[in-house]
């Protein structure tokens, strides 16, 4: 999976964390990260690390069900027991999930970035929940492997606990996905507590929350100073809350190791450092097809907008000089 693999705050790699302590204390350290699903590939007589009998197989058949290959979010909460670094990226759409499932991410999240990424707003603030329906739908029929994780969107949930959960309902029934995810701590805590106590798995957003870029005065890095204390806080009550991970955006790599040490459930970063137990990107920013500024913390693994652009200016070339279609390019009678 990448990333540090020197000790550090914040996983097994370290201190026990309060789960492992509870168990029967410390791990031996973890020399090299690993996959989420080691053991998975290859014969399949092993998922996640763990050997499968036929009885604990859900509703029965053989290694090849797909029930046995779905990451679930009991291998986040081993995942970080075992220090193997967790893997996420956004999806939207069909084609990009079928892809980053079969390269072996573990969590695909449809973000409400696509408001900024798909629709072309400004902001995250004016996605809605209808537009996010079909195009989590469509990640869900593209991943067979990764947990497909359901962003709800701003005015979804605010409201309270009942909102919340009605609007957790809708993905879950609608949409096929696996979790959901919503921004704020302590504010939050309540709407979490009440869709986890009707089964349906949170993931939380903590540090700096898109949704409240206006209330936050913009694009700011959070957890600095006096602000360290209110992360705290906040990934305390969300963890108390019952989400089964968090993610924390744009916060100092230090701070956000103090936490990964203190809770128990898995952390995830989006510009929070090497020292939580994941990583968390959108794909059109480390992929290249964001054109113009990326954030700081975004790595480019490829420069797709260029090979478009490229792809493009040929065909149009190409058929504006007559060279396409070709005859390999028709139909005979």
């Amino acid at each position: 999976m990448g990333g540090d693999c020197r000790p550090h705050r914040g996983t097994s790699r370290g201190r026990a964390t309060k789960t492992q302590a509870a168990r029967g204390g410390d791990r031996a350290p973890i020399s090299a990260p690993r996959r989420l699903d080691r053991g998975f590939r290859g014969r399949g007589r092993e998922v996640y690390g763990g050997p499968v009998t036929d009885e604990q197989r859900p509703y029965g058949g053989g290694t090849s069900d797909p029930a046995l290959k779905r990451v679930r979010t009991r291998h986040f909460q081993r995942a970080k027991e075992q220090g193997i670094k967790i893997t996420g990226l956004t999806s939207y759409d069909y084609l990009s999930a079928s892809i980053f499932d079969e390269a072996g991410i573990d969590f695909l999240l449809v973000g409400d970035s696509a408001g900024n990424t798909v629709f072309g707003y400004d902001t995250t603030i004016p996605v809605t929940v209808d537009q996010l329906i079909p195009l989590t739908a469509a990640v869900v029929r593209g991943a067979s492997r990764a947990l497909v994780i359901a962003d709800m969107p701003f005015g979804s949930y605010e409201n309270g606990p009942d909102e919340a959960l009605r609007t957790a309902l809708r993905f879950m029934k609608e949409t096929g996905a696996q979790a959901v995810k919503l921004e704020g701590g302590v504010r939050s805590a309540p709407q979490i507590t009440r869709i986890v106590s009707a089964g349906i798995p949170v993931m939380g957003h903590i540090g700096f929350t898109p949704q409240s870029e206006h209330g936050l005065g913009g694009h700011i890095i959070q957890g600095r100073g006096e602000g360290a204390q209110q992360l705290l806080a906040d990934a305390h009550a969300v963890e108390e809350a019952g989400a089964f991970a968090v993610v924390m955006e744009m916060v100092p790599s230090e701070i956000a190791g103090q936490v990964t040490e203190e809770l128990s459930i898995p952390t995830i970063s989006v510009g929070a450092g090497p020292h939580c137990d994941g990583q968390l990107l959108v794909w059109s920013d480390w992929a290249g097809f964001t054109r113009g500024r990326i954030p700081r913390f975004v790595k480019q693994y490829a420069q797709i907008a260029d090979a478009l652009l490229d792809a493009a200016n040929a065909f149009r070339e190409e058929v504006e000089s007559g060279v396409y279609p070709a005859p390999e390019h028709e139909y005979s009678e």
